[in-house]
């Protein structure tokens, strides 16, 4: 009588791999079509922003016709730019403030004390916080503008105060408080399934024994959902430090004091021409969200 693993001994070793029995052509013709489409949006981009990045490419003129290579010029002139140096500030301080600490923060606070209310308002609350997050940017930076406008805007009108100019005199902080109105709701979304799974008998006998909500939630909660907080805070850190609508709120000003990482690379392509400069500006965002990413997932790998 032969064996179980005759058919993998008559396989050899490349045949014991092959577990569904597809085959190598099979394999090849399912993963085929994703790869084609990392292929033609992520590593043809990538590569050809690499290439414009090294040339003295504009926009229009001589160099647009026929552009010439410059090898790692346009990064040295990045780096030593100091428009470059406060846009890199302030993507970090974007960042930061309305996704590290502002969703984080919020999304979790929101999670949790939903988790103890009734079934309807929860819902309620997690469909109006979920709308903000649903909405087209364009869309939501018009709200806003109408918020934040000098000329009878919302905000300025309950204060007392019409005639102030919020995203003239208070650019960056509008700007996070608007990116953490809107972006809450992935959080509080994340946050309400990783709680789901924290057992309930642990958050009871914590408050049996007298602990306060912030010592549950340290002691109790934290350490059961710590790969949902880095997961969350990785994602919405990409996300913000790669989003283009605050150039729909204030277009990067006044005098370049919101003119995050993303505004820039357009004022400097599309306003000034600097097509080479700006996909060098672009290749080094792509660089730190490389590395932001890598110390995320260290701490992950750390985690498990």
């Amino acid at each position: 009588m032969p064996s179980v693993d005759a058919p993998a001994r008559r396989w050899g070793s490349a045949g014991a791999r092959d577990v569904a029995g597809l085959g190598v052509a099979r394999a090849i013709g399912f993963v085929a079509p994703a790869l084609l489409l990392i292929g033609v949006f992520l590593v043809f981009p990538a590569l050809w922003t690499l290439y414009i990045g090294i040339t003295d490419y504009q926009l229009t003129g001589p160099s647009a016709a026929a552009p010439s290579v410059v090898g790692l010029d346009n990064f040295a002139a990045a780096l030593d730019d100091a428009l470059f140096a406060n846009s890199v500030w302030l993507t970090a301080l974007f960042v930061l403030g309305s996704a590290v600490v502002g969703q984080n923060v919020l999304g979790f606070s929101l999670a949790w004390l939903l988790s103890r209310v009734r079934p309807w308002l929860r819902r309620t609350t997690e469909g109006l916080v979920l709308l903000a997050w649903i909405l087209p940017g364009p869309v939501v930076a018009y709200l806003w503008f109408a918020v934040l406008s000098r000329d009878g805007g919302t905000l300025g009108l309950l204060l007392g105060d019409p005639t102030t100019a919020w995203l003239v005199r208070y650019p960056m902080a509008s700007l996070i408080v608007f990116n953490v109105w809107r972006g809450t709701a992935f959080s509080l979304l994340l946050y309400t399934s990783a709680l789901a799974a924290v057992p309930p008998s642990q958050v009871e006998t914590a408050r049996l024994a007298g602990a306060s909500g912030w010592q549950t939630v340290r002691d109790v909660v934290f350490p059961h959902v710590r790969g949902h907080v880095l997961t969350n805070t990785l994602l919405i850190s990409l996300w913000t430090a790669n989003d283009f609508t605050p150039f729909l709120l204030t277009a990067g000003g006044p005098n370049h004091e919101s003119e995050v990482l993303p505004v820039l690379i357009y004022r400097q392509a599309l306003e000034s021409g600097r097509l080479g400069y700006a996909s060098a500006v672009s290749l080094l965002l792509l660089v730190g969200n490389l590395l932001v990413a890598l110390v995320y997932l260290r701490l992950l790998r750390r985690r498990s």
